[in-house]
């Protein structure tokens, strides 16, 4: 899969082509029925399939600290849509000059004459342009001036309510991974290179592989039994998903405990694979307090990897 990284990066060769135009957090059932369709197009007019997206999310340039989690960054959206067969994504920058860019030339300069589309599937609700005056009903006058196709999204609903990022997002943050799974059509995983923390966990005894996020965090926080991924085998985990609050913790981290791991993990690139929620994330009384509750923690996700089968001979004390 070719990955574009801004509009001045289109080439000759990138059109003409089909397209759909979108956030795509978290990439759910919903969306995978708008690349199926992408990919229908793209073998009845023989184009290349281009999914194009923002970095940022308009929302977290307009409102950072009122956008909601993230569902999946950047990496992981784009190893979804390779995994679902895009030809190309086209990653445009969202920032002061693309928000201030009328529609009309949001039309002209990238729909038109930067890709050359010739079919384009979007939401009912997409807004474009300044002030977000481009809707579906511009995108019509401008494919029946220009002669390229247009087509809504189509909705897939999951027991009875539409699938939506906000409500997977609503699901996550409910600790409600079945129904999130449902909606998203695969486990929910979180990927990223393992840093370096503050030691907090090795102080304590329990040493954890920890995952930064950055200024998008996801919308779920609490304790999880998890499957890492990368690491030659899938590894049997427990984490814990928030700010830390007993420690007065204001980043969000992803802090992994692996069961009777051994061995350095820094730098390593890892998929955290979260399997079942236990609890919520808590404020202890202190670094005893948290201590006794981590060992309940891990001893809970043994028992659970236990009975589930995922601790083998190669990866059982």
């Amino acid at each position: 899969m070719e990955l574009i990284r801004g509009a001045h990066n289109l080439l000759a060769h990138h059109r003409p082509c089909v397209a759909t135009i979108g956030n795509f957090d978290g990439i759910h059932r919903g969306h995978q029925a708008v690349i199926e369709a992408l990919h229908e197009a793209s073998r009845r007019l023989g184009l290349p399939a281009t999914v194009v997206l923002f970095e940022p999310q308009p929302r977290e340039f307009f409102a950072p600290d009122r956008s909601p989690g993230r569902i999946t960054r950047l990496r992981e959206k784009l190893q979804v849509l390779e995994g679902l067969g895009v030809e190309r994504v086209l990653c445009l920058h969202f920032n002061a000059h693309l928000a201030h860019q009328s529609a009309e030339d949001f039309i002209q300069s990238l729909i038109i004459d930067g890709l050359g589309v010739q079919f384009l599937m979007v939401g009912d609700d997409f807004r474009f342009g300044h002030q977000r005056r481009g809707d579906y009903t511009m995108l019509q006058s401008a494919s029946e001036a220009n002669g390229f196709e247009l087509q809504r999204m189509p909705t897939v609903s999951h027991a009875g309510a539409r699938v939506s990022s906000t409500r997977v997002r609503q699901a996550l943050a409910d600790g409600d991974l079945a129904l999130a799974e449902a909606l998203l059509g695969r486990r929910v995983q979180i990927s990223g290179r393992i840093v370096r923390g503050e030691a907090l966990g090795r102080q304590l005894g329990w040493p954890t592989a920890n995952l930064r996020f950055g200024p998008y965090p996801p919308p779920m926080r609490g304790i999880f039994n998890v499957l890492v991924h990368g690491l030659g085998t899938p590894w049997p985990g427990v984490a814990s998903l928030g700010t830390r609050p007993t420690v007065n913790g204001i980043e969000t981290l992803l802090e992994t405990y692996l069961i009777d791991f051994e061995g350095n993990l820094y730098g390593r690139h890892v998929d955290v694979e979260l399997l079942a929620f236990q609890r919520p994330e808590q404020h202890f009384d202190g670094l005893e307090a948290l201590t006794r509750q981590i060992a309940a923690d891990v001893a809970a996700a043994r028992s659970w990897f236990e009975d589930h089968g995922h601790l083998t001979a190669s990866n059982a004390g």
